[in-house]
């Protein structure tokens, strides 16, 4: 496993000056475009909700810690689809279990998670985060998302071998998840949306959704006064736990066909 990271890393970023940099690129892009766009334009920053001491976070640590977390899931997704079908090669060589192929995805993306930590923290020290025992959110975020994530590129890389359609839909999948994760909007805005009051049922709907959970408690590391509720949380843990073993069977059970179509 740890050589197949080390693998992608390396060629991912070979022959570039900036290396590991390419990597915090995009989500700092992001993270500037919606900052200017729905705080500085909208003044979306003033919905984000104080905490029990008045204190009110700024914008910028509340989009900066759900984009780099929204951009370990995404790319490690995308990603760990297409991992079977380009490097067929080497996996009908190699004598290891072919589920490393795809784990290995969630885990050279969650390395370069890592890389941009220290920018969530300079941000969280700039712009009203808080440190303390609300750092702790960050294990089960960590634990759940990549759970998630590794229970998704399961079953997402074995059928993106035998259906080429996966490889075409996803892209509208993802953006879907981005808007529908409460990552550019506190969750508050749809939970106490009027529209929302005459449809109670789409307000369970978006909260059962496990990623609105696994980007709270990332959120909630920096802003306690966002930490998710217990329903969130459990949606969260139990959707991965099952995802993960699913998906897992799911891989057993298709991977002789997907041997065959390799």
């Amino acid at each position: 496993m740890s050589v197949l990271v080390r693998r992608d890393l390396a060629v991912k970023y070979q022959a570039t000056v900036m290396g590991y940099v390419w990597s915090l690129i995009e989500p700092l892009g992001l993270t500037v475009i919606y900052w200017f766009v729905f705080d500085v334009v909208f003044g979306g920053g003033s919905s984000i909700p104080a905490d029990e001491n008045g204190n009110r976070p700024g914008y910028l640590v509340f989009i900066v810690s759900g984009i780099f977390a929204y951009q370990w899931f995404s790319s490690a997704v995308n990603e760990g689809a297409k991992s079977l079908g380009g490097q067929a090669s080497l996996i009908t060589v190699m004598k290891v279990p072919r589920e490393v192929f795809p784990v290995s995805k969630v885990f050279a993306r969650f390395a370069e998670y890592v890389v941009g930590f220290p920018i969530l923290i300079a941000v969280a020290i700039l712009d009203g985060g808080v440190f303390g025992l609300n750092l702790l959110w960050l294990f089960p975020a960590i634990l759940v998302q990549a759970m998630l994530t590794t229970g998704m590129v399961f079953i997402l890389a074995a059928a993106n071998v035998l259906f080429r359609d996966v490889q075409r839909f996803l892209p509208l999948v993802m953006r879907v998840l981005f808007y529908a994760s409460a990552i550019i909007y506190p969750i508050t805005k749809v939970t106490s949306a009027e529209s929302m009051q005459n449809h109670p049922w789409l307000v369970n709907l978006f909260t059962s959704n496990p990623l609105v959970g696994i980007f709270s408690m990332h959120r909630a590391a920096f802003i306690p006064g966002l930490a998710p509720s217990m329903y969130s949380v459990a949606v969260a843990v139990g959707v991965s736990v099952f995802l993960l073993f699913f998906g897992r069977w799911i891989f057993y059970r298709l991977e002789p066909r997907v041997l065959k179509a390799l």
